[in-house]
């Protein structure tokens, strides 16, 4: 006869498990109203900010603040919730605070669930009116003609370089300054409605398609790649067509009803695409900023390596440089270069006046906050 261990603890009545449940589910309930009430609190002295920078004719995004508030947070947690929960919290809560102020508009590369539209979702969260348009010129010109009140534009993508359209808006708008940064890292994903091996035709958007080359390649090689406008344009393809497969977001196979075939395909596992936000101004300074600039120099013998010497002797870190075709004249060239550090700082400021001396032509187009990769 086997006889219990007196030292095991004796197992609560299913009636004992009932009421506890019911007294924690209690605690849930009365901590949500809490915070309900001061979410709501929140979004009243958001507003009372939002009359004060009217009144004074301030924008109601503030990229600077934004950051300086998730970084407050995300100093102050101590868990058991972990970073990226927070940060999506506080990015709708933000929102909607901005939304009280004023609903703001925002135009992007389009359509809906693009890599443009989810970079977009995870700066400026859902309670904003997005305005999908059908190319990047477009999302400038909406800004410029203050149709939208900022517009998320790719600027470089980790595999594939620059994306020469916006580099190309920016010699044309001068205007328009990049106020934030927004770095997503993108997963492709194979999305179809029927097997794998029954695939014979992949759609997508042309980088989309070049940042999985490999792979695809070697997974479906009796399928024909195809380019379309845009990932969200493929798996609408995908639904409709025998046969046919998209490479696009997780949010697509969501948005469209299609199955995930396989997920992560893009060849290097560090693919990231930045994006600017671009506005009427620039971004104040928080500390941790970036500046962004575009000049252009003579035809003369070490013209580039003097303006790279003024970098090296304010001591300031280049964290990008590209040179584009000037389209205006042919075998001239606009360079784009990002460094660390605000307009408003001393040995920036130095920077710009040495660079003014030097160059042609030269054109702050904004500084903003470092931003840190979100995945899709």
């Amino acid at each position: 006869m086997t006889r219990k261990n007196d030292s095991e603890p004796a197992q609560p009545s299913p009636d004992k498990i009932a009421a506890n449940l019911k007294g924690l589910r209690v605690q849930i309930d009365k901590l949500d109203l809490q915070i309900l009430e001061l979410v709501n609190k929140r979004a009243g002295v958001a507003g009372q900010i939002g009359k004060v920078k009217a009144d004074q004719g301030g924008e109601v995004f503030s990229a600077s603040r934004e950051e300086e508030v998730l970084g407050n947070i995300l100093k102050a947690n101590k868990g058991p919730l972990a970073e990226v929960t927070l940060k999506a919290i506080f990015r709708e809560l933000i929102s909607g605070s901005r939304a009280v102020q004023k609903v703001q508009k925002i135009a992007f590369l389009g359509p809906s669930f693009s890599y443009s539209h989810l970079a977009a979702l995870e700066r400026f969260g859902e309670a904003v009116a997005y305005n999908p348009t059908a190319n990047i010129a477009t999302v400038f010109e909406e800004v410029v003609r203050r149709h939208a009140d900022y517009g998320v534009v790719p600027l470089e993508n980790s595999t594939d370089g620059r994306i020469a359209d916006t580099l190309d808006m920016f010699i044309r708008t001068p205007q328009v300054k990049i106020c934030a940064e927004i770095r997503l890292r993108v997963h492709h994903h194979l999305l179809a409605n029927c097997t794998q091996a029954e695939v014979r035709r992949v759609f997508s958007k042309a980088q989309a398609l070049s940042q999985c080359r490999n792979w695809l390649s070697k997974n479906l090689p009796q399928a024909t790649l195809h380019e379309v406008a845009s990932t969200t344009d493929a798996a609408k393809l995908a639904l409709s067509e025998l046969n046919v497969a998209a490479v696009a977001s997780r949010q697509a196979a969501v948005k469209w009803q299609l199955n995930i075939l396989a997920h992560s395909i893009e060849d290097s596992p560090f693919n990231e695409t930045r994006f600017a936000v671009i506005g009427p101004s620039d971004s104040a300074k928080t500390g941790n900023d970036k500046t962004a600039m575009m000049f252009q120099i003579s035809h003369s013998p070490g013209a580039l390596a003097d303006v790279l010497t003024i970098f090296k002797s304010n001591k300031l870190n280049l964290t990008w440089i590209e040179s584009f075709p000037y389209p205006e004249a042919k075998g001239e060239y606009v360079f784009f270069i990002d460094f660390d550090g605000h307009r408003d700082d001393p040995k920036v400021k130095k920077a710009i006046t040495a660079m003014e001396e030097t160059c042609e032509v030269v054109s702050v187009l904004g500084s903003f906050p470092h931003a840190t990769a979100a995945d899709e």
